[in-house]
């Protein structure tokens, strides 16, 4: 049976590796990948879900980092963080510009819309913030579930199941981080979670033997 997995594209963020923890330590396995991996390659890691991880970039950058547009296009849910939000937003049609207040740090979003993401959590949440640019114009089918004092602060289009945070769910500085998480990989993904990493190691070694 091929092991299903959340695939999350690097953009260049310091937590990348840690985002891929975080999914694996609720037994689900997660890779990390460059996000100018092809789509087949993608496709090769029998993704339950993808995340877009944050970067130092702005998407109006010249070097900003891309992705093939076609990974919203896999039938499978995408979470966007931070610049996976922006980044979301700027390839669907939606508008990004610098942030009149540049947030970094502790902050408190309140939710403001009923969300599978947010499911089981209180109406407002301690976040940690990392962001100098912020959505302004949202694609079509998409709305507002959060809301900081400064700037959006979550997003989603549940018929697509697409879904974005402008903050970090992956640090321990969000309280609640995991419990979003949680609800991302195993309530909106349905990822079984059924990996250790000894079920890693007897998959690959069964693999192995039948080359």
């Amino acid at each position: 049976m091929e092991t299903q997995s959340i695939v999350v594209l690097d953009f260049g963020a310091q937590y990348s590796q840690l985002i891929a923890r975080r999914i694996r330590e609720l037994n689900v396995f997660s890779v990390v990948l460059p996000c100018t991996t092809s789509l087949d390659e993608i496709r090769s890691h029998s993704p339950a879900g993808i995340v877009l991880s944050g970067g130092p970039c702005s998407v109006y950058d010249a070097d900003a980092p891309n992705t093939d547009p076609r990974v919203f296009e896999l039938g499978v849910p995408v979470l966007g963080i931070c610049y996976g939000l922006q980044l979301m937003v700027h390839v669907l049609g939606g508008k990004v510009n610098p942030a009149k207040t540049r947030e970094y740090g502790h902050a408190e979003v309140e939710i403001v819309a009923e969300s599978e993401l947010f499911s089981g959590l209180p109406k407002s949440l301690e976040v940690w913030m990392s962001h100098g640019d912020e959505a302004v114009e949202l694609p079509s089918g998409f709305s507002l579930i959060a809301q900081s004092p400064n700037s959006l602060a979550a997003i989603q289009n549940p018929a697509k199941k697409m879904f974005a945070v402008q903050f970090h769910p992956e640090v321990r500085h969000t309280r609640m981080g995991t419990e979003i998480l949680r609800n991302f990989v195993l309530n909106i993904c349905h990822a079984q979670p059924d990996w250790t990493p000894q079920h890693f190691i007897d998959t690959t070694v069964a693999s192995v033997r039948h080359i």
